[in-house]
């Protein structure tokens, strides 16, 4: 079965005027956030901005921190290394998969991996 773009939380389906609305925030504000690279939606063929209900998530966020009194680059920083973080962790937990996996195969070899 298909998935529907409205079903998709990645799908760029809002408009700039429309979060603005959502999240009452000022259209400009934004734009800045694009322009810092803090969130940045895809865009149409013809340049305009289409946020996906994870951007959205992230601009909350952003301002959240905003509120707490952090700036735009200090801000962008933070989710920058936020994402290195998760990334670590992803492959912390491949490379346990692996030296479990290893350390299986030299048990049905007779070897102890541990020895």
């Amino acid at each position: 079965m298909a998935t529907l773009p409205i079903d998709d939380d990645h799908a760029p389906l809002y408009t700039v005027g429309q979060v603005a609305a959502m999240l009452d925030l000022r259209q400009a504000f934004l734009r800045r956030l694009d322009e810092y690279q803090v969130v940045r939606p895809r865009r149409t063929e013809g340049g305009q901005r289409r946020y996906s209900r994870v951007e959205i998530t992230r601009v909350q966020y952003v301002v959240e921190l905003v509120q707490e009194g952090l700036t735009l680059p200090a801000i962008r920083r933070i989710l920058e290394l936020e994402s290195r973080v998760r990334d670590l962790e992803r492959r912390h937990e491949e490379d346990q998969r692996r030296i479990r996996d290893l350390e299986a195969r030299l048990r049905a070899h007779g070897i102890s991996p541990r020895s």
